[in-house]
């Protein structure tokens, strides 16, 4: 019987960048989704605050609150052998004072398992990495389209575009690997621009719409499969339609309980 593989660590990332090995990451809510993603070798699994849209139903990722993502974190890491979990600091949850962001990032390790947090943001957080990262816990950031502040930011755009913009969110980028992250996501920027942040930083990037040039890439997983399809973004490739087969799987089943061939009279 083969040895079970090695739990991914935030410094397997760093060394698959320096081998210029691309980083696989998807999200995950449940242990079921966590267990089945895993199985697929997946680098790191990503417990979003997008389970408030693709899950729960909201609008936007604004609702969703600590308890929704601690409910979430322990589901996903029950599920979860090797890859690496992350777990998304909800809105408000970071941004009141850095304390209170200590806090609730040990909430998710402590209580919820995650191995590290994600927070979005900007140079102004860079002190808030800092304080969390020294209590020892891993923080990976992000910056670009940031939902969380998607009414403050004019809606779901690409970012970069303008030079200024594009020097803000570089300078975003070092002030985070500066403050101690482990990694960035890059979201919704432009593909020049995550490539020269890819080149400028030492710790790896993860694209999500930013191009093919980032350390690695991310996706929904219920954009991915075909799970969510209330508005699936231009940059995401489905690679299922496990949506269409679930309500076609129900209609042939809710047919066959009408009808009476389910169950068989004999069964």
């Amino acid at each position: 019987m083969s040895a079970p593989a090695p739990r991914v660590r935030t410094t397997d990332l760093l060394k698959k960048k320096l081998r210029g090995e691309k980083i696989t990451a998807l999200t995950a809510y449940d242990a079921s989704m966590g267990r089945l993603l895993d199985d697929a070798g997946i680098d790191w699994i990503l417990v979003g605050d997008s389970a408030g849209m693709v899950v729960l139903g909201h609008e936007t990722t604004v609702p969703v609150t600590m308890d929704v993502m601690l409910h979430h974190t322990k589901a996903v890491v029950r599920g979860v052998r090797r890859a690496l979990v992350v777990a998304d600091l909800p809105f408000l949850s970071y941004q009141i004072s850095v304390e209170e962001a200590m806090r609730n990032a040990a909430r998710l390790v402590q209580e919820g398992g995650a191995a590290a947090v994600k927070l979005e943001g900007s140079a102004r957080l860079a002190g808030t990495v800092h304080r969390i990262v020294d209590a020892g816990i891993p923080v990976m950031g992000h910056v670009g389209l940031l939902p969380q502040s998607v009414h403050q930011t004019g809606g779901y755009r690409t970012h970069g575009k303008t030079q200024t913009e594009a020097e803000r969110i570089m300078a975003d980028a070092k002030a985070l690997e500066e403050a101690g992250a482990f990694a960035l996501v890059l979201e919704c920027i432009t593909p020049g621009l995550a490539r020269d942040i890819t080149a400028a930083l030492k710790i790896p990037t993860i694209g999500i719409g930013s191009g093919p040039h980032c350390d690695g890439q991310i996706l929904v997983s219920y954009d991915a499969f075909g799970l969510y399809s209330e508005f699936v973004p231009r940059f995401v490739k489905q690679y299922a339609q496990i949506g269409a087969q679930i309500a076609a799987a129900a209609r042939t089943y809710a047919n066959e309980v009408r009808t009476g061939q389910f169950p068989a009279p004999d069964a």
